[in-house]
């Protein structure tokens, strides 16, 4: 158990503004024959993707603005921001333009702040984790933690695992919660195997099992006892079969967001987190857990909801 408690609270997501259905997708069919895929929607989970015009920090700051008025909570109380990115645009010379923009954005006078990128799509999962760390150690009081990704190229908008939309998500760790529904966080954990983190490589099952085993010790359950996982949202097969080589159930995943937003890099979790909320599939004291895998690392967080 992380003491003293630490809270996600006011989850939120933003997507592209422009809904694309996949059969629009330019070089789809090619993209498939390359793949070994066959032609078929049904099967993979092909549905609609979300593409934007705006840039990253504009993503980030509609998320982050959004998240600090469902909490009620005013930026100058926030203490950190965890900024986490699969690409940050630029360099050196252009970071600190883009940081600037994000935190001005969204009134972050003085926060502190850094950046993930090296966990790729596990990015969200290793930001919320850190957070929670700096906030059970003393460090921080309120973390904002911001997750921002789009797809430059329209030619990788379908890979061999997922078809990607573009969007951000954020949320706040704090030691207090805030708004409603609010989480507790139980346990965080992560597990890796740097022989395998090369795209080459599969998602382990293996190192799901030792992240679930991780995170359920500490709060004395058996993953019978979780209400779902908050996933991400790759093809069908792919993630139906590692998450139950990794012991959840069928009923304790939810693919839906395959086909209604595709995979939006590391916000998936939250995204369907957000969605369960409001279709009002979040009940008092309900354990969730937020995992995503890519090759070589599994991360996850234990949530439990708030009365």
């Amino acid at each position: 158990m992380i003491a003293p408690p630490v809270f996600l609270s006011a989850p939120h997501y933003v997507l592209g503004e422009t809904e694309v259905d996949h059969a629009e997708l330019s070089g789809l069919a090619e993209r498939a024959r390359a793949y070994r895929m066959q032609m078929s929607p049904g099967l993979w989970g092909w549905g609609k993707v979300r593409r934007t015009d705006r840039s990253l920090a504009e993503l980030a700051v509609e998320t982050g603005r959004a998240t600090l008025a469902e909490a009620g909570l005013d930026p100058a109380a926030v203490s950190a921001l965890v900024l986490c990115s699969t690409r940050f645009p630029g360099g050196p010379a252009t970071h600190g333009q883009f940081v600037a923009e994000i935190t001005e954005g969204i009134g972050l006078r003085e926060a502190a702040f850094t950046g993930l990128t090296l966990n790729r799509c596990t990015n969200l999962l290793a930001g919320i984790d850190l957070a929670a760390a700096l906030v059970a150690g003393g460090r921080r009081r309120t973390v904002l933690v911001i997750t921002t990704d789009r797809v430059e190229d329209e030619a990788e908008r379908m890979e061999q695992f997922a078809l990607f939309s573009d969007g951000a998500a954020s949320c706040l760790v704090g030691a207090d919660p805030y708004g409603s529904p609010y989480y507790e966080i139980v346990s965080c954990a992560s597990a890796q195997d740097n022989a395998d983190l090369d795209w080459s490589h599969e998602i382990s099952a293996d190192l799901s099992r030792r992240v679930n085993e991780a995170l359920l010790k500490p709060g004395g359950l058996m993953l019978g006892d979780v209400d779902a996982l908050l996933h991400a949202n790759l093809y069908i097969p792919i993630l139906t079969m590692k998450e139950r080589l990794a012991g959840f159930s069928a009923g304790q995943l939810d693919t839906r967001n395959v086909a209604r937003v595709g995979h939006c890099f590391a916000a998936d979790p939250l995204i369907n987190l957000v969605d369960r909320a409001a279709e009002g599939r979040v009940a008092a004291d309900a354990a969730f857990i937020l995992a995503v895998s890519v090759p070589g690392v599994r991360h996850g967080i234990l949530l439990r909801a708030g009365r």
